[in-house]
């Protein structure tokens, strides 16, 4: 699998690094894997409040993708309430409540559990074969 890492170091005003994961072979788009990247390191503490992001044109150099795809990733993160954008200053970590987003990842991802749960259920997979296969792809992922 070609997977592409680009690191952000010490902007303009000193912020923090701002790490883009990206695969151009998997199955998840290219704005939903920088979407991921920037909550992730937003939801674990890594960016704070008022950290800036490389412009949309930068990313979008930097990945070798459209600036359309970085402009959709960046519309998300703001509609999210994971960035605020000033036009011509750059976008910037919001002032996030982490408890509040990680509480609602948490339901999000119990939603998928319990689903998981009743399927193992009807396909006779016991709750050790279903926590062995969880600790798999947990550190698979």
């Amino acid at each position: 699998m070609y997977i592409e890492y680009i690191q952000y170091i010490n902007f303009d005003d000193g912020g923090d690094q701002v790490n883009i994961y990206i695969s151009h072979s998997g199955d998840q788009p290219i704005y939903e894997q920088i979407v991921t990247s920037i909550k992730r390191q937003i939801l674990k503490g890594e960016l704070s409040c008022g950290d800036p992001l490389p412009s949309m044109r930068l990313l979008a150099k930097e990945l070798r993708i459209s600036v359309i795809t970085t402009k959709r990733a960046y519309e998300e993160l703001e509609r999210d309430g994971f960035i605020t954008t000033a036009v011509g200053k750059g976008s910037f970590v919001s002032d996030v409540d982490r408890e509040a987003l990680k509480e609602e990842q948490l339901k999000k991802v119990e939603e998928y559990l319990e689903k998981a749960i009743a399927w193992s259920r009807q396909s006779g997979i016991t709750l050790e074969e279903l926590t062995g296969l969880l600790e798999v792809m947990y550190k698979e992922g």
